[in-house]
């Protein structure tokens, strides 16, 4: 990864930060991209620009183009960006459906639209993005995230299909992550057999280094000890 651009979505998140936190620790310069206001100054290997909402293609356009006037080009896009909601079909709401089509797809259909050109121009370009174990067979409550998710590994294998040769496009299928957020929501839940963030963060920036050159179109399950 060393001396690679890596773009990481969602960069504020409980994922990104690690995520973008081992990436500069093997050497990469980092940007980050957040619907959140940007809270870290920038230095000569990170940089972050918040305010950005990746549902609308221009606003993911001018950030990618941002950072790869910035770093000189782009080598790894990392998608994490996205929402949950858990809610049953029958008594909820159907907006949730367009709402989680909106976090969980379009935000890595548009980030990838923008970064394509540049990642095709490294010779090296890497996509990973985060689809879900739980998108493989929804259970109850979870129909309007799974169907999301699912699109998010159909976009991968198209997009690795369509690039094949050029980009290698991937994704990785957590289980639940680790996360202060998660713990909060399942408190009696056994933590120690969730995927770590760390853990997870390894194997994507495994995904978007040189070592995995040969790997494309793969949904790798990321599913901890459960």
């Amino acid at each position: 990864m060393n001396g690679k651009v890596v773009v990481v979505t969602g960069a504020s998140g409980a994922l990104g930060k690690v995520v973008a936190e081992v990436a500069l620790a093997g050497g990469a310069r980092v940007a980050g991209v957040d619907h959140a206001p940007a809270q870290i100054a920038a230095t000569a290997n990170r940089i972050d620009i918040g305010g950005v909402d990746l549902t609308d293609a221009i606003q993911a356009c001018k950030a990618i183009d941002a950072i790869a006037s910035h770093f000189g080009g782009v080598n790894a896009l990392i998608n994490i960006a996205g929402g949950f909601a858990f809610e049953a079909i029958a008594e909820g709401d159907p907006k949730t459906w367009q709402h989680m089509y909106a976090l969980n797809v379009l935000t890595a259909l548009n980030a990838s639209r923008s970064a394509i050109p540049y990642l095709a121009a490294s010779g090296t370009g890497r996509i990973v993005n985060v689809g879900a174990m739980g998108a493989l067979q929804a259970g109850a409550g979870m129909g309007a995230y799974a169907a999301s998710k699912a699109g998010v590994h159909r976009l991968t294998e198209a997009l690795a299909a369509e690039w094949k040769g050029s980009i290698t496009v991937n994704a990785v299928l957590p289980s639940t992550i680790d996360t202060p957020a998660n713990r909060a929501s399942m408190p009696k839940a056994d933590f120690q057999k969730w995927v770590t963030p760390q853990e997870l963060a390894n194997v994507i920036l495994f995904l978007a280094s040189d070592a995995a050159s040969a790997v494309t179109g793969a949904l790798l399950p990321v599913n901890g000890r459960v």
